[in-house]
């Protein structure tokens, strides 16, 4: 039974046969939390809570008993203002204004499945999946505000999805300041922090830190999930690692602004808390009205961060992406970008797709550059016509011809944006976000439309469905090359103001959803100057994104390790470019460059007329290696072996799921010498199999030795080097 509710005790449990979440109501009708880990019996939880008189300054609400308070009580969903001075995770204000909010426990209900979000991405079930969701109803009686607490449990999944909805059911008017997606009250301080923090070029890099007294505080204030903090947490228990002990999981289905709090109170215990970024953030509830928050995805894992990877790769992979490219295989590309970026012709695109299709390339891109009069950065965004200099047959006449080179061919967009030097902003100046008598900030030489209106998004949608009903495109990549600044929108009042930035995600949601049903059969990558948007919101709409605008092979060893925490490889895109690399400069190897992006969903981004025969053959090769290896990779499963965080080298494998085959790259960042001979333990097998080393037929080793003694490394010379080793089962 994956829900159990003993009446008596008003306690709740959760959970499969890996893990285990309960909550109860206590006095004054709160709801507290009792436990999260692994799976239990139910039937004593309601005797894990302890009571004891902590503080003789905390609040007691009932005066009799010094040992409740709310000050010490681990609840569910806690409010502000009376009596827990910990984050609460959520603030109303109200007509008086005051903002002190007291939910009591009212009921609850069960349903089968997993209900939409209205307006949202979230993780969805199928028919055959057999999930179950609790709703819990909490009540202000003063005010008529209802908060519906929802919890889905799917039985093949360790996760716990989580979000929140409010209803006003009341009188008065309302005004949300705070609508956080979860809270969780931890048992002890003794944990530690794990995130993915960066900038631009350097994305998603792991960070870890113990917790203190205090609050550390992880968020995006840029209207977009951002570069510089990806939303996921994890929660270490003491001595855990990548693959032994218990980890605990967060990650926000949103691609907006967002705040992740890990506060430690005075009685050393943690409160982890994660939504919609509180700064800058209003929404009015008028009587009748409700607002639901985003989904909040977490991870239980008794097998280290490597058993926590796991869930949310299946989980995403297999029930967040959606679409026909959910099961299907991805193109193997070459984009025009870094070879040509705004200087290209027809002609010149020609010669970089026919050399392509040569080569084995499945998929020619024309990136920026080929609308309006784009013949550089500062013009043109927002006017989605053909640049007939660059291209005098169209797309449909460049498309036919890419085709008929047996190649598809895909496009870029940036229809988030526009330029002031173009024809739409000189239309519709008002159609930016902007803030009256102040001055509209330009990145990139442009600024944000104003998806919170829906003329906007109508535009949106009709002038991109134009261009992709014109030609024969396959695939498309969503840009989004800088964030919100002066978030204001000319049709919303003033008392609704702070709701422009929330408006503008739904605006997007409803944008793509659109779009994206009315071009099933398009492939669509998400990407945000690279990585700004790497988040499970755009992942709902497009099933893979441009993991970095750096290409270096060196930086995205960093990038796509730290990436995989929480996304799989088939989400990521990665190309290999050009030395001297255009971001770094640096200069690696052809091999080292194809291993590195043969890791995600593989790709070219250079000019292939400029290569030499003897690189134009190395490329063939991988490209029909990674034909070979493309299951594997992009429906496997992921194991991380060695980490760049903490060595000059890396090492991660793919395992097909019936671990009949295996793939393990190995990465030489910098030479030694006069080191010991190594060896390589391997993860994921069947240690009752015997593998034959794919390539050298006399070699079989069972999975037991391969992970427990490992494969021999060979001596590579130089830095940046790099090798591949292939299993499959032997006989098999």
């Amino acid at each position: 039974m994956m829900i159990h509710i003993s009446e008596n005790e008003k306690l709740f449990y959760l959970g499969n046969d890996h893990f285990g979440y309960a909550m109860e109501v206590v006095k004054e009708g709160y709801l507290a939390h009792v436990y999260w880990g692994k799976s239990v019996r139910p039937s004593s939880l309601h005797r894990v809570l302890q009571y004891r008189g902590r503080s003789a300054v905390s609040p007691r609400p009932v005066p009799e008993d010094p040992s409740f308070s709310p000050d010490t009580l681990p609840q569910e969903y806690p409010a502000y203002g009376a009596g827990d001075f910990r984050n609460p995770a959520f603030q109303i204000r109200q007509p008086d204004g005051s903002t002190v909010t007291a939910l009591k426990y009212r009921a609850y209900r069960i349903t089968q499945g997993k209900p939409e979000l209205q307006g949202l991405p979230a993780v969805y079930a199928e028919a055959e999946d057999g999930a179950q969701t609790l709703e819990i109803e909490l009540l202000d009686e003063l005010i008529g505000l209802r908060v519906f607490l929802s919890y889905t449990v799917i039985p093949a999944f360790n996760a716990l999805f989580r979000s929140v909805r409010y209803e006003n059911g009341g009188e008065l008017e309302l005004v949300l300041q705070r609508a956080l997606s979860m809270s969780v009250d931890m048992p002890h301080a003794e944990y530690e922090l794990l995130h993915l923090s960066g900038a631009h070029l350097r994305e998603r890099h792991m960070h870890q830190r113990r917790l203190e007294p205090g609050a550390l505080v992880l968020e995006s204030r840029r209207g977009a999930s951002g570069h510089q903090h990806n939303p996921f947490a994890a929660l270490l228990a003491p001595g855990s690692t990548e693959d032994a002990g218990e980890v605990f999981g967060f990650s926000l289905v949103y691609s907006g602004s967002f705040a992740i709090q890990a506060e430690v109170d005075q009685f050393l215990t943690t409160r982890l808390s994660m939504g919609i970024n509180p700064l800058g953030f209003g929404w009015q509830l008028q009587p009748g009205e409700s607002f639901q928050t985003p989904e909040v995805v977490m991870v239980y894992s008794d097998q280290g961060l490597g058993g926590m990877s796991q869930t949310y790769h299946r989980l995403y992979r297999d029930r967040l992406c959606r679409g026909v490219y959910r099961d299907r295989e991805r193109p193997v590309l070459i984009n025009n970008w870094e070879a040509t970026y705004f200087d290209f012709n027809e002609e010149k695109l020609l010669t970089i797709a026919k050399a392509g299709a040569e080569l084995g390339m499945e998929l020619f891109v024309l990136d920026d550059g080929w609308f309006g009069t784009r013949d550089h950065d500062r013009s043109s965004l927002g006017d989605w016509t053909v640049h007939r200099d660059k291209l005098p047959y169209g797309l449909k006449g460049l498309a036919e011809q890419v085709e008929s080179f047996g190649m598809s061919f895909g496009l870029w967009f940036e229809p988030e944006m526009v330029s002031p030097d173009s024809e739409l902003y000189r239309s519709h100046p008002d159609w930016c976000l902007h803030v009256p008598q102040r001055k509209r900030t330009e990145s990139r030489h442009q600024l944000v439309l104003d998806l919170s209106r829906s003329d906007v998004c109508d535009y949106i949608v009709e002038s991109v469905s134009d261009i992709l009903a014109s030609a024969p495109i396959s695939y498309v990549k969503w840009d989004f090359n800088r964030n919100l600044t002066e978030i204001g929108s000319a049709l919303l009042p003033p008392e609704r103001q702070a709701e422009t930035a929330h408006r503008y995600m739904l605006g997007l949601y409803d944008v793509l959803e659109r779009i994206t049903q009315r071009f099933p059969d398009v492939l669509f990558e998400s990407c945000a100057g690279g990585g700004g948007r790497f988040d499970p919101g755009m992942l709902f709409y497009m099933p893979q994104v441009w993991t970095s605008d750096n290409s270096d092979a060196i930086s995205r060893l960093y990038i796509q390790y730290g990436t995989s925490m929480v996304y799989p490889a088939v989400t990521m895109g990665a190309h290999v470019s050009a030395v001297p690399n255009h971001q770094v400069g640096r200069n690696t190897p052809l091999d080292i460059r194809g291993h590195a992006a043969m890791s995600g969903n593989f790709g070219y981004e250079l000019d292939l007329t400029t290569l030499s025969s003897a690189e134009k053959e190395e490329v063939r090769e991988q490209i029909m290696l990674y034909k070979e290896l493309r299951p594997l990779i992009q429906f496997g499963d992921f194991y991380r072996l060695m980490s760049p965080f903490e060595h000059r080298e890396a090492a991660w494998m793919f395992v097909s799921r019936d671990k009949q085959e295996a793939a393990v790259f190995y990465f030489q960042i910098e030479a030694d010498t006069a080191g010991p001979l190594r060896k390589l333990r391997l993860k994921g097998l069947d240690p009752m199999k015997d593998y034959a080393a794919i390539g050298s037929e006399d070699e079989v080793y069972g999975g037991d030795h391969l992970m427990g003694i490992g494969v021999s490394l060979p001596y590579l010379h130089g830095d940046y080097r790099s090798i591949l080793f292939r299993f499959r089962q032997a006989g098999g």
